[in-house]
């Protein structure tokens, strides 16, 4: 059934520091770890060096058979699930799962927090050099359009602006060389998380409301979280000059792209990091259910990838979404509060009693997790953010690691892992949802 296919679990790295407690507990219940130790002596650091080196050359060179990327995408992209490619992790599938992650990566780096500022809460960059100004001038893509979401919260907040923030951007690969390498036609959408005050509240409105994407099949059953749903539709219009709503930006631009490379391989590709990834989740939906995704000669892929991403709908939206072959490649670390909301109790885990019966009305009201999970387990006592930093995930996913080891907690190590979370959080600064 699609819902198996849709379950697997690879932890990429266990890291915790906890000064010279060598025997750390793992937060698995029985899931498979690739385990990396802490206290990394500088010889240890030469063997992690060596070994990137050793995968970087791996990837980049000639391949027999169909492992180049070029001949291989549609199954890093997750045509068949990622199926044998998450156990052990396809070294070609972790690249590209870096890569992505430094697309939305760029977000952060370029968006303008400062109060003073005439570009405050909006890119610091035009979109010509946008890419080039966060270091990832060699990345083969062109910016297209900047994307701007209208949290429709009404409430004063403190030299904050209730006007539109830029939450992401929308890019092509355009380098013929990067079209070459990549096998088609990437049209990529990137969301950062929360930063400003107005998102924060957003996020905390955790009740599910149906989706009503499509004006011909409203399908009641499907429901998201409500504050993604307002942030993702929400508009200025009423506003002389205002902002189109979110979604209206983005479908108006994916649609614009693919007509405008309909004759070419493509593939559509969402990333977002935390409140991004839940985004770049209802946009994937969203294009799969109107069906722009439907060229004259094929049906163009849609891949999300989201790192640190919440839970955004309930069971009938994860059956929609695999109904529509939207495919999800859920980058989580077990330790990140994040990832277990909204529906930390009500959720896929709790629809049957028993293993037997099943509870129509928790599955109406829960939430449920899409896609496919690779699980990263890292902890710092000394600073608790870092479990839901994207450059943590991404500089551990940088650094491959060979040994796997399938680990079970018990609930004294449970406890003792609670116990470090909540005497950790009072260094707690921000954890960017």
């Amino acid at each position: 059934m699609a819902s198996k296919v849709f379950r697997p679990r690879l932890n990429l790295s266990h890291v915790t520091f906890q000064g010279n407690n060598n025997h750390a507990q793992s937060h698995s219940f029985g899931q498979v770890f690739l385990h990396k130790k802490t206290g990394v002596s500088s010889s240890r650091r030469s063997i992690v060096a060596a070994e990137a080196a050793a995968l970087m050359a791996e990837e980049t060179t000639p391949k027999t058979g169909n492992s180049a990327l070029s001949h291989f995408w549609r199954e890093v992209q997750g045509s068949n699930n990622w199926e044998n490619l998450v156990e052990p992790l396809h070294p070609l599938l972790r690249k590209e799962i870096i890569r992505y992650g430094e697309f939305v990566a760029a977000c952060y780096k370029a968006f303008d927090l400062d109060p003073t500022s005439k570009r405050y809460l909006h890119c610091k960059y035009g979109k010509s050099r946008m890419l080039n100004e966060v270091g990832m001038e060699d990345c083969g893509y062109t910016v297209t359009k900047y994307i701007y979401a209208t949290p429709d919260i009404n409430i004063p907040m403190q030299n904050e602006a209730s006007r539109g923030h830029w939450i992401g951007y929308v890019a092509v690969s355009s380098d013929e060389s990067a079209v070459k390498r990549l096998g088609r036609r990437d049209l990529l959408i990137a969301f950062r998380g929360t930063v400003t005050n107005h998102e924060w509240v957003t996020n905390l409105m955790s009740s599910l409301t149906p989706a009503r994407l499509d004006p011909n099949n409203p399908n009641p059953d499907v429901k998201v979280e409500s504050g993604f749903l307002s942030l993702y539709t929400s508009d200025e219009t009423k506003s002389k000059f205002g902002l189109e709503s979110c979604r209206e930006q983005l479908l108006s631009e994916v649609s614009r792209l693919l007509n405008k490379h309909k004759v070419e391989d493509l593939s559509i590709t969402l990333a977002g990091h935390s409140m991004g990834s839940a985004l770049a989740l209802l946009l994937a939906y969203d294009i799969a259910e109107l069906g722009l995704n439907k060229t004259d000669h094929e049906t163009v892929p849609i891949t999300a990838f989201s790192f640190g991403g919440p839970r955004v709908g309930n069971p009938s939206f994860k059956q929609r979404c695999e109904e529509l072959g939207v495919k999800v490649m859920r980058i989580v670390n077990v330790n990140d509060p994040i990832t277990k909301l909204p529906g930390m109790f009500l959720n896929e885990n709790f629809r049957v009693l028993g293993g037997r019966y099943e509870l129509p009305w928790i599955s109406c009201s829960c939430y449920a997790h899409v896609g496919v999970e690779l699980v990263m387990d890292f902890f710092n006592v000394q600073n608790p953010s870092c479990v839901h930093d994207l450059e943590t995930y991404i500089s551990l996913l940088k650094c491959p690691t060979k040994t796997l080891h399938t680990r079970k907690e018990g609930f004294d190590n449970l406890l003792n892992r609670a116990r470090e979370l909540i005497f950790g959080a009072r260094s707690l600064k921000s954890i960017c949802l």
